[in-house]
């Protein structure tokens, strides 16, 4: 028998076993592939930690390198970088506070236009898309006189389908009635909406998140400009802070071209 047909062969499947009833207090039964996994694992953090031993053992006291002046060791644990001094000065720190808030202003009046343009669309899911079918008649007393529901031989209310039809003595049956007002149009156009309006509240929270974001990045740059210092002081100061948190997006950015 050739190779081809011994694979052609229905053979027996071997199922795994489970794990008995009076040992399910003990979880599932480890199988193989689970044990095989489980000591890769294990070999994994063996080998990892037996070569940080190995470096241990073989460091150097005297190795040294200029990024050791920066770091620091807690109870002998390694802490990081050190907090140095800010390498920026005032201007340029400024300057990219100024870039931030015109980025986030700029993704503040995007989402606010993608939430305007899903309100007006809003209204028009789930109804019949909107079309043209053309019937001719004789005269214009005709057209003039011209009923659909008449015409299609189908009630008002299913006159705008272009398809799924029926006419009125189909909807006479119960079964056919049923099947014809319900289907899977409705259910989507539901799933539709709900998807739609999911999207709605998430852009409009979005929105507020970044408006709010960039009003207090506008009202960090003016509390950075050096001119101002003299007026950012005592009970003027937080009259001037409240008034900035207050204040809508586009009356801050006046504000901190009137400071500035």
């Amino acid at each position: 028998m050739s190779s081809a047909l011994k694979n052609a062969v229905k053979r027996k499947t071997h199922k795994e076993r489970s794990q008995p009833s009076d040992r399910r207090k003990f979880g599932l039964l480890e199988k193989k592939k689970d044990y095989l996994q489980r000591a890769k694992d294990f070999h994994r953090k063996e080998d990892e930690i037996q070569n940080l031993r190995r470096k241990a053992e073989q460091r150097n006291p005297d190795e040294f390198y200029f990024a050791m002046e920066r770091k620091g060791t807690k109870g002998g644990v390694h802490s990081g970088s050190i907090t140095e001094a800010n390498k920026y000065t005032q201007e340029e720190l400024r300057f990219m506070k100024s870039q931030d808030a015109t980025y986030v202003a700029l993704r503040a009046q995007t989402e606010m236009k993608k939430v305007e343009r899903l309100k007006s669309q809003l209204h028009f899911i789930g109804a019949a898309a909107p079309r043209q079918h053309v019937v001719f008649v004789d005269d214009e007393a005709a057209a003039q006189s011209f009923s659909a529901e008449q015409h299609f031989d189908t009630p008002s209310e299913l006159v705008d389908r272009s398809f799924n039809r029926p006419r009125t003595a189909q909807l006479q049956e119960p079964m056919q009635a049923a099947d014809a007002l319900t289907g899977n149009r409705r259910q989507r156009a539901d799933r539709r909406r709900a998807a739609s309006y999911k999207e709605l509240q998430q852009r409009h929270e979005r929105h507020q998140n970044l408006s709010e974001m960039a009003g207090s990045t506008v009202l960090q740059r003016a509390i950075m400009v050096s001119c101002c210092k003299s007026i950012v002081t005592g009970a003027v100061t937080h009259r001037h802070i409240l008034m900035a948190q207050s204040t809508p997006l586009q009356t801050k950015m006046q504000l901190v071209h009137c400071i500035c």
